[in-house]
């Protein structure tokens, strides 16, 4: 299969070269499967298998795509599609730089990322592992939601400027599990990220659900008072504070049309805890990690927060064509994000819950709805749901009603942060929606953080 889809993408290209039209593929294939529970039953039990062809066509400063959804036996119908966006650049409005094609000074092809099986698990295979994974858990009132989403990805490219290819192939899964009570409206959650079938543990899942369940169930829920607490993020909490990083902080584009908190002033300064070191690690494969970007720029670990001294900004290849500035191979569809664990030894939310404290902890696993409220600021809210428990210093626990965190990231990864866990995790960040992009953060898999503000409490569930 790969030699047919390197062979396509060979004579499209020589195809262009004919017809004297500057033009870049870029070949994407996704195998899914996908299924969901709702009321503890099966709602969907699906799978789809896509090949999406995008042609970029170049003319100047003038610059087409067109994308379709096509099969490798219909090279003629692809044929037609290069021509169809030769045509439209001649209509596209010309940029105010000069943009760069992709040019691969040698074929590049990975699959070291890619386990046949996790990506060839069956249907089968994936209800007996939602079912050990809840295993005595649900009633007639506690009833079980969630997916289990699976599937392989194909990315291969060529390109005008040359014969070689790039090829990336991986493999990923996706787990969500939420208990529900029909009548008081709580949830908890438990989620696990997958790149092999070995990473799949129900055993962990099953740990996790059951501890929510048992406190959920037994310890008083209350709406608890605004103001400051000292709180601990969970892992899908953090991964979705850092993935808002992504857009209002160390984009360069962003930085220059002032939709980031970050400038060029703050480069080699401090701006987080020192506890804070953050890098793109494409070594990791629990990311499902790019080694090369669509550029063919060679992908190492880059440094972006060294004990919280920032060190750089990323540049996908158009806003580094657009403002002058150099390309750091960041031109992926997702980066290797990895946060260093610190020096605390807490494992699990029953490990939290054991340490002694001399304050009250409010754990937050899951942040919900989060948004951005200010880019130049920094300044993001969500609420908390899936989970919550407030660990009062008495050594009792509390189960709180959502609560509304409105935080500078500047905050919360600033002077603040008390300790993060030796622990790291990977959490699953990835979209369901559009094409297939397998995207996982790892970072500490708990992160205390003393003095932030709680701007509202719910007095209900």
């Amino acid at each position: 299969m790969k030699e047919k889809i390197l062979r396509t993408l060979s004579d499209l290209r020589e195809y262009a070269l004919h017809k004297d039209i500057e033009a870049a593929f870029l070949y994407h294939e996704e195998d899914s499967y996908l299924m969901r529970f709702a009321n503890s039953a099966i709602s969907l039990n699906t799978n789809e298998h896509l090949i999406r062809l995008e042609i970029m066509v170049f003319e100047g400063n003038r610059r087409s795509s067109y994308e379709m959804i096509t099969d490798l036996s219909k090279l003629d119908e692809m044929k037609k599609g290069v021509d169809i966006a030769a045509e439209m650049v001649k209509y596209a409005m010309p940029l105010n730089y000069q943009p760069s094609i992709p040019h691969f000074t040698e074929s590049h092809s990975d699959e070291n990322a890619f386990d046949a099986g996790l990506a060839g698990m069956s249907g089968e295979e994936r209800l007996a592992f939602f079912n050990e994974s809840s295993r005595g858990l649900e009633t007639e009132e506690i009833t079980l939601s969630g997916i289990f989403s699976s599937g392989t990805n194909i990315f291969a490219q060529i390109s005008i400027r040359s014969d070689h290819t790039q090829y990336f192939k991986t493999s990923d899964a996706q787990i969500t599990m939420v208990l529900s009570h029909a009548t008081l409206k709580w949830e908890v959650i438990a989620e696990q990220s997958a790149q092999k079938k070995t990473d799949l543990d129900s055993r962990d899942l099953h740990q996790q659900l059951s501890f929510l369940l048992d406190h959920y169930q037994t310890d008083p829920a209350q709406q608890i008072p605004v103001g400051k607490y000292d709180i601990v993020f969970g892992p899908a909490a953090t991964g979705d504070l850092i993935s808002f990083m992504n857009w209002i902080a160390f984009s360069g584009g962003s930085m220059k049309r002032g939709f980031s908190f970050l400038n060029e002033e703050h480069l080699g300064k401090q701006v987080f805890s020192d506890k804070f070191t953050l890098m793109d690690d494409p070594s990791r494969l629990e990311t499902f990690p790019f080694k090369r970007d669509m550029m063919g720029i060679p992908r190492e670990r880059f440094p972006i927060f060294e004990k919280g001294v920032f060190q750089s900004f990323t540049w996908y290849q158009d806003d580094a064509d657009e403002f002058a500035a150099k390309p750091t191979g960041h031109n992926v569809y997702h980066k290797s994000l990895v946060l260093e664990g610190g020096d605390v030894d807490v494992k699990t939310v029953e490990d939290l819950v054991k340490m002694p404290r001399e304050n009250d902890i409010l754990y937050i696993p899951f942040l919900h709805y989060m948004n951005i409220v200010n880019p130049s600021k920094g300044l993001v809210t969500a609420s908390s749901r899936f989970g919550a428990l407030l660990l009062k210093k008495d050594g009792s626990l509390v189960v709180p009603f959502n609560v509304r965190v409105t935080q500078s990231l500047r905050d919360i990864f600033g002077e603040k942060v008390a300790w993060m866990s030796k622990q790291q995790t990977p959490y699953n960040t990835s979209s369901s929606y559009g094409a297939r992009n397998p995207t996982a953060i790892v970072l500490p898999t708990f992160i205390r953080v003393n003095d932030l503000e709680i701007s509202h409490s719910n007095e209900s569930y």
